[in-house]
């Protein structure tokens, strides 16, 4: 039978497939050792001529992060500090229009309620009803006034109101020093004329002004209280000084009362005070209102278009101004004739 089940025509050498020469090449190479390796044995010193185990390399089982090529840019404490800034003025402005809008929704209904009510009516001085004088003026800081402006105007009524009280002062301590010395009735006499013609005169030549640039927005007004207030300011000087036969308990009248009786001078002294503290203050507002006035867009030129648009809207002028282009056509006519 096994001759049956050979193959007549196969090569004798190639009739086990382990004989292939590249097989045996591959065998003969192989290191020695290698067929008695069990892996499943216990670990025991490799016998003399046997290869060593080689181990595999440590892996990491970190995951895998790219790193930027770029790093970025350093948050700095400048561009912080310009964020805050940013976000500050945004929030500033906002507020401002606010204000503005309310300010304006305020003088709505203001102006509603007074055309309702038949108009404004003056309201200051505040005077008795009874009294066959009224007031003179309309006075309300709230109602004329914009908010931004309001602490101004109001710190400049309460000074005025200090100067109206320091006069008075004033011609209380002359009395005094009229009673010690009655060689000083001209003093006292000329604190009268001064408390009866700087208080009302200080009210309408530089606080209404005042009162009407905030008001309006005028530039012609502001330029009024500028030059009327530069005056009022040397005046304050004038009367703090205090020189003897003017009117005035300032510095030196106080220490020339003092060597005919020390309680008049220790009042004198006190009023001086009141002045010198009137001038610094005076000098003070008038910086800040300046300081004020150029951040509303005021101008010279705008004051001049002012007071020109004033003088030609004003109905004396037009008649005046009509009257003489008469008479000057009516002297044309007759000299043709």
């Amino acid at each position: 039978m096994s001759d049956f089940d050979s193959n007549p025509f196969a090569d004798p050498e190639l009739s086990h497939p382990f004989q292939d020469p590249s097989v045996t090449q591959v065998r003969q190479a192989a290191p020695p050792g290698l067929e008695e390796y069990n892996p499943f044995a216990d670990a025991k010193p490799a016998p003399a001529g046997m290869a060593p185990k080689t181990t595999a390399p440590a892996t990491n089982t970190q995951p895998a992060i790219m790193k930027p090529t770029e790093e970025p840019p350093a948050y700095s404490q400048s561009q912080a500090q310009e964020q805050t800034r940013g976000a500050a003025e945004l929030l500033k402005r906002q507020e401002e229009l606010e204000r503005k809008a309310a300010e304006l929704d305020r003088r709505e209904r203001e102006m509603q309620s007074l055309s309702a009510s038949g108009g404004r009516k003056n309201n200051w001085p505040p005077l008795p009803e009874n009294l066959p004088v009224g007031p003179c003026f309309y006075h309300d800081i709230t109602v004329d006034i914009p908010v931004e402006f309001q602490k101004t105007v109001k710190i400049m009524y309460y000074l005025w109101m200090f100067h109206t009280g320091t006069l008075l002062a004033n011609l209380v301590g002359c009395l005094a020093w009229f009673c010690v010395d009655p060689s000083r009735g001209v003093d006292f006499g000329l604190s009268i004329l001064w408390f009866l013609l700087f208080t009302p005169c200080s009210f309408v030549c530089w606080y209404r002004p005042l009162y009407g640039a905030f008001r309006s927005d005028s530039s012609f007004r502001f330029f009024v209280f500028f030059f009327v207030y530069i005056c009022q300011f040397g005046i304050y000087v004038l009367q703090c000084i205090g020189i003897t036969g003017w009117g005035a308990s300032g510095w030196i009248s106080a220490l020339t009362a003092l060597n005919t009786s020390i309680p008049v001078g220790i009042i004198m002294i006190l009023i001086a005070a009141l002045f010198t503290s009137l001038a610094v203050l005076s000098l003070i507002m008038f910086k800040k209102v300046h300081a004020t006035y150029r951040t509303t867009g005021a101008s010279f030129e705008r004051a001049q278009q002012e007071f020109a648009t004033g003088v030609m809207s004003n109905k004396t002028v037009q008649t005046a101004a009509a009257n003489a282009a008469t008479r000057a056509a009516q002297g044309t006519f007759k000299e043709q004739i």
